[in-house]
């Protein structure tokens, strides 16, 4: 069943999961590909073009609408604030390397697309980086399913194991990540508030404080 359903959707799922994100479902699909379920070579290339599509549409996007995707969130808005100042200082080696450090995958190319990076440079160097980052991802994967083979002789009977541990580490990397935009998003509002309350503070005394006008004689 597990291969018959790899053979239909396994290789399109991979693009949808590179495109958006990819690090979890490449890894799953490096293993399988150990196992024989799916092409490794197929899986490299698949691999690229998704995450190449979708770094080039967060590009473009962030080049049209950066400030306001950033702003949608605010862990978005403090990593695009970051990643503004790595740019301007190594813009090249962040093209290349971005997708190696976790959570940056869709902040970084909305930053290079807001720092004004030439279109025709990132189109280069982001592929590059997208061949890199299938090739030595899915490698690693292969290879992982090579040396827990070598340590539990046939796995065929752990696979199912090992791809739900696979998966339950990348759901519970999701579910942090989740969790930390969820605190951050409520100490920004919480810092808001009291600022506002300090304003409106302020302004009170203030007008407390000026002196009364002239009075009118009375007639």
């Amino acid at each position: 069943m597990l291969q018959q359903f790899l053979h239909d959707f396994g290789y399109f799922a991979l693009f949808l999961g590179t495109f958006f994100e990819g690090e979890t479902i490449l890894v799953l699909a490096g293993f399988l590909a150990f196992r024989g379920y799916m092409d490794i070579n197929l899986v490299v290339v698949v691999a690229f073009f998704g995450s190449y599509a979708g770094d080039q549409l967060w590009y473009f996007m962030g080049r049209k609408h950066g400030r306001k995707l950033l702003a949608r969130k605010p862990r978005w808005q403090m990593m695009g604030d970051r990643a503004l100042e790595h740019i301007r200082k190594h813009p090249d080696i962040w093209v290349l390397s971005f997708r190696f450090v976790y959570g940056l995958r869709t902040v970084m190319p909305v930053a290079i697309g807001l720092s004004g990076y030439p279109p025709g440079r990132y189109l280069v160097l982001n592929g590059i980086g997208a061949a890199i980052w299938a090739t030595a991802l899915a490698a690693a994967a292969y290879h992982f399913g090579a040396v827990l083979e070598g340590m539990l002789g046939s796995i065929k009977k752990y696979e199912l194991w090992v791809l739900g541990a696979l998966l339950l580490l990348g759901l519970g990397l999701w579910l942090r990540r989740r969790f930390k935009n969820a605190r951050l998003a409520k100490q920004v509002h919480q810092d808001e508030q009291i600022a506002k309350a300090a304003e409106a503070e302020q302004l009170r005394q203030a007008e407390s404080t000026q002196p009364a006008g002239p009075k009118t004689p009375a007639e």
